[in-house]
């Protein structure tokens, strides 16, 4: 079928703004929390699992989730917090709202998405990377399991600024942020809810970091000076990281294949992987994925997609450009991947707690 942006395509994200509701980042310049707001318990006893759900989070395998996966384990156990960071060109950011609802469509908790202080579904590029790393670390500490980042244009450039906050790129300690309050606790470290020891906000570490369109003109904005030349150097505070690229992207200035520089990891520690999209994705509406789940041919090849590399098979795309299936998709595994390494973390080291007196 001819791979085209369908006017019903074309329209889409003009649709979502007329469906959903967006909103801004919060400004803060008061004082920090006089009290912080560590667990009253132990995170990994207050959360409820039986030993039958332990073992059949034990017995999945991380690479093959399946729908019956989702339905009869994964929607019975905590996920871990998803931060979504959209785009810094109104009204871009409904875009990674539709992202929001097409994960949800696909069987992840909203609570889990949703900014538990004020609702809304992602944040702004222009608020305080720092803020985010805070609030990444009270996460970790509040839930056990360590949150994703998935950031689209200025938001990716956001995402691995975020990064290189958490690994100290910028200034050697953070405060702890609170999404509940929006302020500052007056700490720097967490209680690691699986070590069970201290844990600084620098060195805290997310499961899973995506980015699709970042770089181009964007780079000269004040907010993104102290990232802009580090923007393809991955630091160690992810377990993963996906940088996708459109193959031809006016916005983040890719034009060839050949000619895109690549992402690395710094250290060779973290896994990397570069995914170029086709070239007739368009940069702005690419995390427009809200209508996918409701297709079942759609639904069913996102649910059996596996990444084969740099370079996914758009042979095999449903639908058109304009439907971003196979970003979708791409996204999708990754987060079922890591949604499940993250519960056999807590699981294990749940076990591993000594016998209560």
């Amino acid at each position: 079928m001819a791979r085209t942006n369908s006017s019903s395509g074309r329209a889409l994200l003009a649709l979502v703004a007329g469906l959903l509701a967006g909103c801004v980042g919060v400004q803060y310049n008061g004082q920090p929390e006089p009290v912080a707001t560590r667990p009253s318990q132990p995170v990994l006893k207050a959360i409820a699992l039986d030993r039958s759900l332990e073992e059949r989070i034990l017995a999945l395998d991380p690479d093959r989730v399946t729908p019956q996966d989702i339905r009869d384990t994964l929607s019975k156990a905590p996920a871990p917090r998803i931060i979504l960071l959209h785009g810094g060109v109104y009204p871009v950011h409904l875009a990674m709202t539709s992202f929001a609802h097409f994960l949800m469509g696909m069987g992840y908790p909203e609570a889990r998405i949703k900014h538990p202080g004020d609702d809304r579904w992602s944040h702004s590029p222009y608020e305080p990377s720092e803020r985010v790393a805070g609030m990444v670390a009270w996460f970790y500490e509040q839930e056990g399991l360590r949150p994703m980042l998935i950031g689209h244009s200025q938001g990716g450039m956001q995402a691995i600024k975020v990064l290189h906050d958490l690994a100290g790129t910028f200034t050697p300690s953070l405060p702890v942020w609170n999404p509940m309050t929006e302020k500052p606790e007056a700490r720097t470290t967490i209680l690691d809810p699986i070590l069970g020891r201290d844990l600084p906000v620098v060195g805290t570490r997310v499961s899973y970091t995506s980015a699709v369109g970042a770089g181009g003109p964007s780079g000269v904005l004040p907010n993104q000076w102290s990232v802009i030349t580090r923007i393809r150097e991955i630091p160690d505070t992810t377990v993963q990281f996906d940088g996708f690229f459109i193959g031809i992207d006016w916005f983040a200035m890719t034009f060839t294949v050949a000619g895109v520089p690549r992402f690395v990891s710094t250290s060779g520690k973290v896994e990397v992987r570069n995914v170029v999209l086709p070239a007739g994705y368009l940069h702005v509406s690419v995390p427009t994925t809200h209508h996918l789940p409701g297709n079942a041919e759609w639904r069913r090849f996102i649910e059996d997609y596996r990444p084969t590399g740099e370079h996914p098979d758009e042979a095999t795309m449903p639908g058109s450009y304009s439907d971003n299936i196979l970003y979708a998709a791409e996204n999708w595994y990754m987060i079922r991947r890591h949604w499940v390494l993250e519960l056999q973390r807590l699981v294990r080291a749940r076990r591993a707690l000594p016998a209560a007196n």
